[in-house]
């Protein structure tokens, strides 16, 4: 594992126990060329919504290449996101405004560009939606992806009953 994946990691796990946010346990790692640039799946528990699972992608950057490019403390912003019901649906006390509520964040650079995820639900639908985007300092980033948990004619316990 590399210095930066483990400072990284490290950033994640305290800024879990710190803020509620979930933590990322990687599921897969996937090789994209010879000077070793992968994709990295991890899966997220939804530490709100029991029974959610996501599935987030990402591009680390190897050493090689952030020697070739210059930019030595920032990985890309794509990402990918989906997720599923994985077990029964317990919803706990959730955030239900349309700003939604931050279930997942991971350093994308040394300090300041983060993946995060937000879940915002759709009460009109009754569907959870989960929107991974990036968020740097300076610029923001209009790199996003979105997926959809509908819990139409599913059966959900809500603990502190659904919002009306």
């Amino acid at each position: 594992m590399s210095m930066k994946r483990s400072l990284v990691l490290s950033g994640i796990l305290l800024a879990g126990l710190c803020t509620g946010t979930a933590s990322a346990d990687v599921v897969g790692k996937v090789g994209v060329d010879w000077i070793g640039n992968d994709i990295i799946v991890d899966a997220v528990a939804d530490p709100e919504v029991k029974g959610v699972t996501c599935h987030v992608t990402y591009f680390d950057r190897s050493v090689i290449d952030r020697v070739k490019n210059g930019n030595w403390f920032e990985d890309p912003s794509n990402s990918a996101i989906s997720c599923h019901q994985t077990g029964p649906i317990e919803i706990g006390d959730i955030d239900v405004s349309k700003g939604g509520e931050e279930v997942f964040k991971s350093g994308l650079s040394l300090i300041w560009k983060k993946l995060v995820v937000t879940r915002i639900y759709d009460k009109q639908n009754d569907t959870l939606i989960y929107l991974a985007h990036s968020r740097e300092l300076t610029d923001g980033s209009a790199k996003m992806a979105i997926s959809t948990v509908a819990l139409y004619g599913q059966t959900v316990n809500w603990k502190n009953g659904k919002p009306q």
